[in-house]
């Protein structure tokens, strides 16, 4: 089924599970794909990168009790983007559906989310370019305001989206505009929410304060599994730039510690305040959509959640492949 150019085939049937970061979402998502004859494709733009493990909480090979699609596609520092992950992850929908099983989409990385998911289209040259390297070089020349205003120049629609102030989005803009696109249209058809699949949207959450202790939990358990060691392994493999990005929280914070001698308590200390700026960012991103229904795990272990994803995927009559008929499910035991 699948075309190799991330298509959207019509009426698949694809479930999907976010929330934000260490609320339970990979344990939950694995036992639903057990009951419910699933495969996971993960939305998680820091688990594309191969050996970026620990710090990204990416499911350990040896663990994973059904198969994962969208992990490790490229080294850390490749340029990636929304655009390449459509592909990726249309690809993965096509498979997993062309076989008879359900793709279950998981994560927490909203724009990845959208963009399988979602009716977007990208212009030509949305991932890193020479022609974007050289704009970049331009803008630190002259400045963000000037660059702005060769934008309002080409493209005013456009730049009355976009603060003067904001470099990136400018250049991408002019980026899209060189190409004879614009970027006010893309912003018009992001704003809509039309899946291009039959799409069943589920969301974890849970109190505030008892995220914030799991996330806190979490990294002290990737400290312990062994993060500053996979941060040491991949400097020596020459990954500086990816580990180092605004993105790589987990990873930018240890660098110091490994070059320079950072005390490294304070580094971990960096790492959870990030880490809970982060979900903030996710759960206010994923509550804008109204689509989605969802699940309050306070309290509840991963099967008890799972549980209660499976009454709502019920009663919301989502897809299925190879689940028992209604009041005969069984989760299998965790481990």
């Amino acid at each position: 089924m699948s075309t190799g150019t991330g298509e959207a085939a019509p009426h698949v049937p694809v479930v999907a599970l976010v929330g934000p970061t260490a609320v339970g979402k990979s344990a939950v998502a694995e036992l639903l794909a057990l009951v419910r004859g699933a495969e996971i494709v993960s939305a998680d733009s820091m688990q594309i990168y191969r050996g970026m493990d620990i710090g990204t909480a990416k499911p350990p090979a040896e663990e994973r009790r059904v198969p994962y699609h969208c992990l490790d596609l490229v080294d850390p520092g490749t340029p990636f983007s929304a655009a390449l992950f459509q592909t990726a992850a249309r690809d993965a929908i096509a498979d997993i559906a062309g076989r008879g099983a359900l793709p279950l989409l998981c994560g927490g990385t909203g724009l990845y989310v959208r963009a399988a998911l979602d009716r977007w289209e990208f212009p030509a040259g949305d991932s890193a370019t020479p022609e974007r390297a050289g704009l970049e070089a331009e803008a630190a020349r002259i400045g963000p305001e000037a660059m702005h205003a060769r934008l309002t120049a080409l493209d005013p629609q456009a730049a009355a989206l976009i603060h003067p102030s904001n470099v990136r989005r400018t250049i991408r803009a002019l980026e899209m505009a060189a190409h004879g696109a614009s970027y006010a249209a893309q912003a018009r058809a992001f704003a809509r929410r039309e899946s291009v699949y039959e799409t069943v949207w589920l969301g974890m959450t849970m109190e505030r304060e008892l995220l914030y202790q799991r996330i806190d939990s979490r990294v002290d358990a990737m400290m312990e599994s062994g993060l500053m060691h996979e941060v040491e392994h991949l400097l020596e493999a020459g990954f500086r730039n990816g580990l180092t990005a605004s993105q790589a929280i987990g990873y930018k914070e240890l660098v110091p510690v490994v070059e320079g001698g950072a005390d490294i308590d304070e580094a971990v200390d960096a790492i959870k305040r990030a880490t809970r700026r982060y979900a903030k960012r996710q759960l206010t991103w994923f509550r804008s959509d109204p689509r989605i229904r969802w699940l309050d795990a306070t309290g509840l272990d991963a099967a008890r959640s799972a549980e209660a994803a499976l009454g709502l995927l019920e009663s919301l009559k989502a897809p299925q492949t190879g689940r028992p008929e209604p009041g005969t499910w069984r989760l299998p035991t965790p481990g």
